[in-house]
């Protein structure tokens, strides 16, 4: 019968698609350790070590650490006994699947953003992207507190609706700066407030509008909201856009 090849490790890590150092580390923590040649020392691979290798990465595939692997390498068979690490193993990639596709998601719409913008104040960009990372937090604002018709029609919207959202809020807050220490008066400040208001409201839509009006939420959780995603103002200009849009809205309620 004839003989199985042997390989030297720089075959068998042509062959296999393995790194020689990560031979190396899985031969030195003893999860895949090849003979030695007598004379030299230099590691010698066999058939025997490929089928070693194939139950090494086929659980390290299923997402099971090296410390684990090497106590089930020498489990004769396998139950449904491995149902219950495989489910949890499953559980974290489903996870970590949803992580990626949000996070694809944010990527394209900033893209977007800046393609559109060109150039975007660092503090505002930050905000944004803040902003969608606190996305699932949100969420659960709005569900403890019984939005859940608002959180549907806020985040539902298209990509484009977003993008342009966004836009209205970096335009604002160019603005801001802008004209921030001016007049509450000042009919430029006036325009901008009602100008970001109404495409504000435009992009929520009058029944979210009304049903924001109506909620019944405590000032300690408007303030764990506002805490999710702080604006990208200063100090002194979150100060001045807090008289100013008060203003705005006296003005408005005696019109």
């Amino acid at each position: 019968m004839k003989e199985h090849k042997k390989y030297s490790v720089g075959e068998f890590a042509e062959k296999t698609g393995l790194s020689i150092r990560t031979l190396h580390y899985y031969d030195e923590i003893g999860l895949l350790q090849p003979e030695r040649d007598p004379a030299s020392g230099h590691r010698i691979y066999s058939h025997q070590d490929i089928l070693t290798l194939q139950k090494i990465l086929s659980l390290k595939f299923l997402g099971y650490s090296l410390e684990n692997i090497a106590s089930m390498m020498h489990e004769p068979s396998f139950t449904v006994d491995l149902n219950e690490t495989l489910a949890l193993h499953l559980q974290a990639l489903e996870k970590e699947k949803h992580q990626i596709e949000k996070s694809i998601i944010s990527i394209k719409r900033v893209i977007k953003l800046l393609e559109e913008e060109v150039e975007v104040d660092s503090a505002v960009l930050f905000s944004l992207i803040h902003n969608m990372i606190t996305e699932n937090r949100q969420k659960e604002w709005m569900e403890r507190n019984q939005l859940t018709d608002v959180m549907e029609a806020i985040y539902n919207k298209t990509e484009n609706e977003l993008v342009s959202l966004d836009q209205s809020f970096i335009q604002f807050s160019k603005k801001v700066k802008q004209l921030c220490g001016s007049p509450a008066e000042d009919p430029k400040v006036q325009e901008m407030i009602q100008t970001y208001l109404q495409e504000s409201f435009a992009f929520l839509g009058e029944d979210v509008i009304h049903q924001l009006a109506d909620a019944d939420v405590e000032e300690l959780d408007i303030q764990e909201l506002e805490s999710m995603a702080p604006p990208p103002f200063t100090e002194e200009e979150q100060k001045w856009l807090n008289q100013v849009m008060e203003y705005y809205m006296n003005q408005t309620e005696q019109e």
